[in-house]
């Protein structure tokens, strides 16, 4: 019985289980198949409902969370969505430790949900809506100092290996039954990794012909072994400059693609004109390397993307102004 057809005990029974839809008007002219997992359509708007539920349950089954102990976490604001709907429903105190550079859709959607949200000042010389790895590295600052003040647990999502393992048990077999098992490769914007390394380390192991591409803004490529350029670009959510990444091996990694930022913007543009898909900057940046893949090394062949969040968490950014009709 699918999920749809049942009624669910609470919200968290809803995470997971999203549409995998083909691109095709997107692809037309292009020679093979884009599939689109519409990670967006979680209750949280993210594929980061899913770790924040696995994470938290992992750390209550190992006792490394007590009932009513606090939570915290560093976040662009899709985890801390996350965390903060697993955290409202199980009774657990959450503080979201965010930068300012961030969209503030997400502050105010955490806060809806009931969450105490810190926001930090960037970088001097960093600007709104474009957020390096210096500035991640002072709200990591902050939300240790609130870890230890309030004696809380840490939802770790750069270091806990629920992040990809949420992705390695769930998100990766959905891809693999809703696809029947066939398709020749899938690519990931990297932010933290866990989609990433959950979703190939699964892939591989079903298929190791299926080949598994990094993405990384063109400006800020380090894991591609390129140096950062300009580590402020515009794709919220991941390009952090960060060359190591606890969760991110390169064995499971058959290359690398680089996408620039307005490439990014015009692939979000064109989904919701083209597809009716609502997506954020990091799904245009999977979108648009999955086309390159399509027009290159995987020319004729299925490449599977994750749309990773939604659109209207970056209402007040320029992704949407003056997107043209």
């Amino acid at each position: 019985m699918s999920r749809s057809a049942k009624t669910l005990p609470s919200i968290l029974d809803a995470v997971g289980d999203t549409p995998l839809v083909e691109l095709s008007r997107f692809t037309a002219g292009t020679q093979g198949r884009l599939l689109a997992k519409l990670e967006y359509l979680n209750p949280g708007l993210s594929k980061k409902d899913r770790i924040g539920l696995q994470m938290i349950e992992e750390a209550e089954a190992s006792g490394q969370l007590k009932p009513g102990q606090p939570v915290v976490e560093l976040t662009s604001g899709n985890t801390g969505t996350g965390l903060a709907i697993v955290c409202a429903i199980k009774g657990y105190p959450f503080v979201a430790v965010m930068s300012r550079g961030n969209s503030m859709e997400r502050a105010r959607m955490m806060s809806a949900f009931g969450a105490e949200v810190v926001l930090v000042d960037q970088l001097p010389g960093s600007k709104p809506g474009q957020v390096s790895g210096g500035d991640l590295d002072l709200v990591e600052r902050a939300a240790q100092r609130i870890t230890r003040e309030r004696g809380a647990f840490r939802a770790d999502q750069f270091r806990l290996p629920g992040n990809s393992r949420a992705h390695y048990l769930h998100t990766a077999p959905e891809i693999i039954r809703q696809t029947g098992g066939k398709f020749d490769a899938f690519c990931d914007f990297i932010g933290s990794a866990g989609s990433f390394a959950g979703c190939a380390r699964a892939f591989k192991e079903h298929d190791p012909g299926i080949k598994c591409f990094v993405v990384e803004p063109s400006t800020a490529a380090v894991l591609a072994g390129r140096p950062a350029t300009d580590p402020n670009h515009r794709i919220q959510g991941g390009g952090y400059s960060m060359a190591s990444l606890p969760l991110f091996s390169p064995l499971d990694a058959d290359g690398y693609i680089q996408v620039s930022e307005d490439q990014a913007i015009r692939a979000c543009r064109r989904l919701a004109r083209e597809e009716g898909i609502f997506a954020g900057f990091s799904s245009g940046a999977n979108v648009a390397a999955g086309i390159s893949l399509l027009r290159g090394p995987i020319s004729g062949g299925t490449v599977v993307v994750l749309l990773s969040d939604s659109g209207l968490k970056y209402l007040s950014t320029d992704l949407w102004e003056n997107a043209p009709h």
